[in-house]
């Protein structure tokens, strides 16, 4: 008797021996890797505050360059408005260089008829002036001998007289209307050369606006290059910063479920014993549920083989006849914690949306008929090191 209870107590310390080490190691072995992850997420935490830092001041140096450009295209801008303006006063001074010469023109002609006029009244009087000296003393006797009474002797004296005056006095006004005409036409000529010279003034203010111009577009195609390639380096930064925050998110998702499995390798190691299983006959379906499983099944596994998708739906089922998860499908997905595309809305816009293939449906119903293809597993998920799967089908693993 006492042999026995030698030997049974032998084989209590053997099993114990050789199960301790087995938990120990898996533990430590989760410890291990979770401080190597926390490590490289640290590392790259430092890689993405660095980019941060360098986003900002290329942001900076874009804020600079944009407001520099902003004031060159101001400043082009005026420039531009400044040579219309300048364009409109050329154009108002060659028309009135244009109207001057037209008045030039009605000047000299009026003042060649001046002289025209003048030289034939001037031409007719020499000539009578001539007439009179050589006939003289004829016109004087025919004057008397013709008058009828010392009265009309003296009336024609008179009118001859009279008539010399007229001719002297005419042949003064047109003298005096060249003159005039010959000096509107010299201030004409005078206020040209004001409206040349004002025109010449204008037009080498016009050649320094488009000089300065023509500079200050060269500032703002180089401002511009400038903010684009800085656009660009933003833009790597910025890609960069989402790869890095990519890097991290993930990376955390690892220590997340490092953690999770940590917790979960203690935990399901007690309730392991102790769980209990119904038959899927036992399950009572509640309408809606083939149509969120299989949306679910569609967000999961969209994209994996049919197997896949099969194996997805087991897990699901697997949760629901396991006494340690909900007892109904609505139950299983939706608690917390459980299933990202919950999590990430993915799984309501499907629901709204109607994504569910044929093929999801299939699984769906074949899963809820009491198909399994990945035994007791209720966990599943894309591969990871340290977790060493029951099965791997498609891209996941099943545990």
């Amino acid at each position: 008797m006492k042999l026995k209870q030698n030997m049974a107590m032998l084989m209590f310390f053997v099993l114990l021996m050789g199960s301790v080490p087995f938990s120990v190691y898996a533990t430590d072995e989760t410890r291990r890797q979770l401080e190597e992850a926390e490590q490289e997420r640290n590392k790259t935490q430092n890689e993405l505050d660095a980019t941060r830092d360098d986003l900002n001041g290329l942001n900076e140096q874009k804020n600079s360059l944009q407001g520099t450009l902003d004031d060159l295209n101001t400043k082009l801008s005026q420039i531009g408005d400044n040579l219309t303006e300048l364009e409109d006063k050329i154009a108002n001074k060659e028309d009135e260089i244009e109207k001057t010469n037209e008045k030039i023109d009605i000047a000299n002609k009026d003042l060649e008829e001046a002289i025209a006029v003048k030289d034939a009244l001037y031409e007719a009087m020499k000539k009578q002036i001539q007439f009179m000296y050589e006939e003289s003393d004829y016109l004087y006797l025919d004057m008397v001998f013709s008058c009828k009474n010392l009265a009309d002797l003296v009336n024609r004296n008179d009118y001859i007289e009279q008539l010399s005056a007229y001719e002297a006095r005419k042949l003064q006004e047109y003298a005096d209307t060249q003159a005039k005409i010959e000096e509107i036409a010299k201030g004409l000529e005078a206020d040209k050369s004001i409206l040349e010279m004002d025109r010449e003034e204008l037009n080498s203010y016009r050649a320094q606006a488009i000089a300065e111009q023509s500079r200050v577009s060269g500032l703002v195609s180089n401002a511009s290059r400038s903010l684009a390639n800085t656009a660009d380096q933003i833009s790597d930064a910025e890609a960069k910063a989402k790869a890095y925050e990519d890097d991290i998110k993930e990376q955390e998702e690892n220590i997340s479920e490092l953690r999770a499995k940590l917790e979960e390798e203690l935990r399901m190691a007690e309730l392991a014993a102790q769980s209990s299983w119904r038959d899927i006959s036992e399950v009572s379906f509640a309408e809606g549920d083939r149509y969120l499983l299989a949306n679910l099944i569609y967000c999961e596994a969209g994209g994996e083989p049919y197997e896949g998708q099969i194996a997805v739906g087991a897990v699901v089922m697997n949760r629901v006849l396991s006494s340690v998860y909900p007892n109904t499908i609505v139950g299983v997905i939706y608690q917390s914690g459980q299933f990202s595309p919950v999590a990430s809305g993915r799984l309501a816009l499907a629901l709204a949306e109607g994504k569910a293939t044929k093929r999801c449906y299939d699984a769906a119903d074949e899963v809820m008929a009491g198909k399994t293809n990945v035994g007791n597993c209720v966990y599943f998920r894309t591969p990871i090191d340290g977790i060493t799967p029951k099965y791997r089908i498609g891209g996941h693993i099943f545990y």
